[in-house]
């Protein structure tokens, strides 16, 4: 099914070009006002924030920063919102702040370098992540493991994470009027002051240290208000603990537990992911509800049957994925699912009018999962991601507002219509299937 054959959202008015996606911070293109803080039983305030709105608030808090910046991110373009980042930092080192900046070297790439030579003149402690270019690796050249994360932490008590990089598309036109932009991300995050804030601090400053000393990647590891029953072997290349490669072994037992309002899991590259215990026990332990709002869904079929299964048994499961893309091989991907899902009575929608960017789960009205982690095998056998999850029913009820703020832009799909697409369709989503565990 060509996106083209897909329902447009309802707008509720014709000045919505973008359909529900902030251009600039505050409510002027789609109605949604920034809620109200979460205060968490140890006094950590929880901010939830979207699109510019989460990066003004990031630029906001660096320029307040007193003694202490540490910034990490997958993508920082050169470009109008990246040079400005780029300026405000070097000034903040100028001023006698210490700055400490990780950049993915594959995803924050440039042709011209002098953005972050500007940033190392100025004294700013900058750390490219497994640098692409084998003769500058200062330890072992790993070029398919990345650092996906976007984490942001400020004089030891102010902290943020999610899925937005920092450039244009992220930040839409609030900090240059004349930013040309292709396309605009819908993305989310969560902005912490207090208490919860050191466990960002400890999750940059282990990859901080791996990125200086080097050594096993699992030194960047960190778990923190959360009990993983036992670590799961993916369905990847080498030695597995399933005979057929596309299956992985079912939990027998509810395989995670979060012991804290404010758990963080900042996971590394491995076969045995802690994601996977954790992913599966929020699922296998629902009772009432599933809502995910998610980039790139390509799973493996345990945690497809787990959704499944949790929808057969009574959970209204409801799945927001993206009917655009900065990669469209994952929008085929995510689709090859939809006749198993649909079929089991999930709910299924695609966000339309924005590029789909965030990674965003409830559960049962009580847990809120929110971080740079897609559903897909690079980001848990491959990259560095970070994901809180946070128990609290007043903050889940904020992040399912802002869920049903996304459904207003979605279309749903139906499973009749689903099961009359074009054969050729079907050919296409059967081969991305397979192919998923190398995405």
């Amino acid at each position: 099914m060509a996106d083209a054959d897909l329902p447009q959202p309802n707008a509720a008015s014709p000045d919505r070009t973008f359909f529900g996606l902030n251009m600039r911070p505050g409510p002027d293109d789609d109605g949604w006002h920034t809620p109200d803080p979460t205060t968490l039983p140890d006094g950590t305030k929880l901010y939830l924030l979207k699109d510019g709105e989460a990066l003004r608030a990031a630029f906001d808090a660096i320029e307040r920063a007193r003694f202490r910046i540490g910034i990490e991110v997958y993508i920082m373009r050169f470009d109008a919102t990246g040079r400005a980042f780029a300026d405000l930092l070097s000034t903040k080192a100028r001023e006698g702040v210490d700055v400490y900046a990780i950049v993915d070297s594959f995803g924050s790439s440039h042709p011209k370098r002098a953005m972050f030579k500007q940033m190392k003149r100025a004294g700013v402690h900058l750390a490219e992540f497994h640098q692409i270019r084998p003769w500058e690796c200062r330890y072992s050249w790993r070029p398919f493991q990345r650092d996906h994360r976007k984490l942001l932490v400020i004089d030891d008590h102010v902290g943020g994470l999610g899925g937005l990089n920092i450039g244009d598309e992220y930040a839409g036109k609030w900090i240059d009027e004349r930013a040309k932009v292709s396309w605009l991300m819908r993305d989310n995050a969560v902005g912490v002051v207090g208490p919860s804030a050191a466990a960002l601090r400890e999750a940059f400053a282990r990859t901080w240290r791996y990125t200086q000393r080097g050594g096993p990647i699992r030194r960047a590891l960190t778990v923190h208000n959360l009990r993983l029953a036992r670590e799961l072997r993916g369905p990847r290349l080498g030695r597995s603990r399933s005979a057929d490669p596309f299956i992985t072994p079912r939990p027998t037992h509810p395989p995670a537990e979060v012991t804290g309002p404010f758990a963080l899991l900042g996971s590394v590259p491995t076969l045995v992911s802690p994601l996977r215990p954790m992913l599966y026990g929020l699922i296998h332990n629902a009772r009432k509800s599933i809502r995910m709002v998610m980039a790139y869904f390509a799973p493996d079929d345990v945690l497809v049957d787990e959704l499944c299964e949790a929808a057969k048994r009574g959970v209204k499961v409801q799945l927001i994925f993206g009917g655009m893309s900065d990669w469209n091989f994952m929008i085929v991907a995510a689709r090859s699912f939809y006749q198993r899902l649909l079929s089991a009575g999930v709910e299924v929608f695609e966000r339309q009018g924005a590029v789909l960017h965030a990674k965003t789960m409830t559960v049962d009205g009580r847990f809120a999962m929110i971080g740079s982690t897609n559903l897909d095998y690079r980001s848990i056998e491959f990259n560095l991601e970070l994901s809180a999850v946070i128990e609290s029913t007043e903050f889940t009820a904020t992040v399912e507002r802002l869920i049903d703020h996304d459904v207003l832009y979605s279309h749903r799909f139906d499973l009749s219509h689903w099961r009359r697409r074009p054969t050729r369709d079907r050919v296409v989503q059967w081969c991305v299937s397979r192919m998923r565990y190398v995405l």
